[in-house]
């Protein structure tokens, strides 16, 4: 049985794992990132981290998710805020470093790829993967394979516009889907909801929590708490409005929601699925709908997708 590595390179930590051809991890490991180190540092945490990972196997290939635009073509990291990379030659630095030539994928769609193969959405002809996070990432995936578009870029779902001339993003456009539908987005209206209703159960649920994060509002709604429904409610209206325009342009047969806030579970699916329906075209003489759920990896998804993209 061949067996790959995948490297899920994130601003905060490293992760690495040694992957059967079926998606299986046979071992793994992480180490902090430290970006302010510098790229070539980082390099050689990597470089140390796949040695480490193949000591005592054969290896049939290497792949590395990373945030940002990826050239996997070139083989460098187009452009990674978080890392503070811009055109860096990372295959070339490795290679040195390792002997491997290693596929360079964005993370997002690495974590997608991965959901496809052998998570969520295992059988299915196409995927869209959309984690909520910090941002809102996404990948799409066709008969297996990833769409990256003609620069690579493909499938940066969280800038597409929800609300025209909106909330500034942090991309520098307006009204982005990453903007309303993100994890950060979640605790910006939940703090507004808390500052306009000082007497609502937010306040006691942030401080039992240690602070307002994406569960205060759902776990106020449970208790019947008005401005957490009221937050739930705004939320879940904004996510259906760009998973219904992902379902109205892709049609995947399967829409699946990573990151924190999916931990809701149906609590978070069951009004999205009746609110994206609605926003579905043709949705009332249609006999086939996109199913919408969890994904299933989570924090393995990067590194199992990474492997997977080594071995297509």
């Amino acid at each position: 049985m061949q067996r790959y590595i995948g490297i899920d390179l994130g601003g905060t930590n490293i992760k690495g794992a040694l992957v059967s051809e079926t998606g299986k991890i046979l071992k793994q490991r992480s180490v902090p990132t430290h970006t302010e180190a510098g790229a070539e540092a980082v390099t050689k945490t990597i470089a140390a981290m796949i040695c480490a990972l193949a000591e005592g196997d054969y290896v049939s290939g290497v792949g590395m998710g990373c945030p940002g635009t990826v050239d996997d073509q070139e083989g460098t990291v187009v452009y990674a805020c978080n890392l503070g990379w811009v055109h860096y030659d990372v295959r070339t630095a490795l290679r040195e470093l390792t002997g491997y030539s290693v596929r360079l994928v964005n993370d997002a769609n690495a974590a997608a790829l991965a959901e496809a193969a052998v998570g969520a959405a295992k059988g299915a002809q196409s995927a869209v993967v959309v984690t909520l996070g910090t941002g809102v990432g996404g990948g799409v995936v066709l008969n297996g394979k990833l769409l990256t578009g003609f620069t690579g870029a493909a499938s940066e779902l969280g800038h597409m516009t929800i609300v025209a001339d909106g909330e500034p993003c942090a991309c520098g456009q307006k009204g982005c889907f990453e903007t309303y539908a993100s994890a950060t987005a979640l605790i910006r209206m939940t703090r507004e909801a808390m500052a306009q209703h000082p007497q609502s159960a937010l306040h006691r649920i942030a401080a039992e929590n240690g602070g307002v994060d994406g569960r205060t509002a759902f776990l106020a709604r449970q208790v019947g708490d008005a401005a957490g429904g009221e937050v739930v409610r705004q939320y879940i209206h904004y996510l259906a409005i760009g998973v219904g325009n992902i379902v109205n342009i892709l049609f995947p047969e399967v829409v699946a929601l990573s990151g924190g806030i999916a931990n809701q579970g149906e609590n978070l699916l069951a009004p999205l699925r009746e609110e994206v329906a609605q926003r579905e075209y043709g949705a009332a003489y249609s006999k086939k709908h996109p199913r919408i759920l969890c994904c299933t990896l989570g924090n393995d998804a990067g590194v199992i997708g990474a492997a997977l993209f080594a071995k297509d």
